[in-house]
């Protein structure tokens, strides 16, 4: 009886070892992509593989090729993700800005009408972006950059207090509207060859045309002046179009009861026979010169607007005008969600702008000299351009002559605070000039406008 309990137990041990392994073996994926990034800096095996934030996958390998490029195997699960279609593209993110191999890959799924991409199949460096720290931005700066960066974040910190349910609307509209903006771009740049060459072959249609810029002028403008006399009256040019339809059949009954005046028309007719002869064959003779002239032109035009092959001529770029359209305008289902096209979401992402935008406009000359490299791109007087600069020479002065003047150590604090002023960072527009005669800076934009109207430049 003891044997037989053991000999039991131990089959069903053996029989919960092979359901496990039965289990472990039907959860795992043998559906695997290759992807290929610029750099795979701190991507490990067993990093993560997401779709929308939801895990699909794990990275199974990570590779070095030939060529300096990082491939990284990824294993995607049978949880209705695979295969990927083409378009997909693979993002290497961070998890958080703690830890070192936080990585995981983000999957943007291509659409539901493109092709599969085969078991073992590699996403190439155009459908691949590799993640970019903190550290790599803040080297591009010097320190005086980091400093003058420091002060603008505390710049935007406080101009933005009280306004902080705005700027979080804001950039939460941000994202759908790089994405929105990436795609149509892209369907812009898919054919890149052929734009280019449309655009050669309307550059060249433009220089003949310019050749003819007299005429053309005198068209525009006339043009120009037709449509403004339309459009001035308007209201008329309606009912004019609306009792169309009564003229046009009351000139049908007219031109049948005309026939009749045709032959009284012969005298007219043989009589303007030597008008004809001696003065318009004349005219037509010279034309002929600008006829001529005119056939590159008209040559180029045809080419231009249709020619033999593919993706070459403006008809078949005209063709593509739906789907560019389509990204732009409709709303559809993008990667698993209903999502707005470019314009919309371009829109909404506007109008949590829209505050902020309206604050900053009165400092355009204040971001214009912060591009002048932190200062002021100065002013103009009779003899021309000028701006404001202090020189200091450590522990030297400059006398009117331009000598220099040892300053004793005692006194150089005194000095210096005598020239500098620190924390000025709610001037008003335009405080960074001196005050006019006539009071027109610094400008307020209203009563309220949250700016300190005593921080102005200091000294005489």
């Amino acid at each position: 009886m003891m044997a037989r309990s053991r000999i039991l137990g131990g089959a069903a041990i053996i029989g919960a070892v092979v359901v496990i392994v039965f289990v472990v073996a039907l959860s795992g994926s043998d559906y695997s992509v290759k992807a290929r990034f610029v750099s795979a800096s701190q991507v490990v095996k067993g990093n993560q593989v997401k779709v929308s934030g939801e895990p699909v996958g794990t990275v199974t390998d990570v590779a070095l090729t030939g060529s300096g490029e990082a491939e990284l195997t990824l294993a995607i699960d049978a949880n209705g993700y695979h295969p990927l279609r083409e378009g997909t593209r693979a993002i290497v993110r961070q998890a958080s800005l703690s830890g070192v191999a936080n990585r995981y890959v983000d999957l943007q799924l291509g659409g539901a009408d493109r092709s599969d991409i085969p078991d073992g199949g590699r996403l190439e460096t155009e459908s691949t972006e590799a993640a970019v720290d903190l550290d790599q931005i803040f080297d591009t700066f010097d320190p005086p950059a980091r400093k003058a960066v420091s002060n603008s974040v505390r710049f935007l910190r406080d101009f933005q207090a009280g306004s902080e349910d705005e700027a979080n609307a804001a950039l939460r509209e941000l994202n759908p509207l790089l994405s929105s903006s990436s795609r149509l771009l892209a369907e812009v740049n898919r054919n890149t060859p052929d734009l280019e060459r449309f655009i050669d072959e309307t550059a060249k249609l433009v220089t003949d045309v310019s050749a003819r810029d007299g005429v053309l002028g005198d068209l525009v403008s006339n043009l120009a002046t037709t449509t403004s006399a339309l459009t001035s009256n308007g209201e008329s040019l309606g009912e004019s179009i609306g009792l169309l339809p009564n003229v046009l059949r009351k000139s049908n009954s007219t031109f049948v009861d005309l026939r009749a005046s045709l032959d009284d028309l012969t005298p007219l007719v043989d009589d303007a026979k030597p008008v004809v002869r001696d003065k318009l064959i004349p005219l037509l003779d010279e034309l002929r010169p600008f006829a001529r002239d005119a056939r590159p032109a008209v040559r180029d035009l045809s080419t231009t607007v249709r020619r033999a092959g593919k993706d070459n001529d403006l008809v078949e770029l005209l063709r593509r005008q739906p789907a560019i359209d389509t990204i732009a305008n409709t709303t559809a289902k993008r990667n698993g969600k209903d999502r707005p096209g470019a314009l919309p979401a371009t829109i909404a992402g506007l109008k949590g702008l829209t505050p902020q935008l309206a604050f900053l406009r009165p400092y355009s000359p204040e971001l214009v000299g912060w591009f002048d490299d932190f200062s002021s791109t100065g002013a103009y007087d009779a003899l021309g351009n000028y701006s404001r600069a202090g020189l200091g020479l450590n522990a030297f002065a400059l006398d009117p002559l331009l000598g220099l003047l040892p300053v004793p150590a005692d006194l150089r604090d005194e000095l210096l605070s005598a020239g500098v002023q620190t924390g000025r960072n709610n001037r008003c527009p335009g405080a960074l000039e001196r005050s006019a005669p006539d009071g027109s800076n610094p400008y307020i934009p209203s009563a309220s406008f949250p700016c300190d109207r005593s921080q102005t430049p200091i000294g005489p």
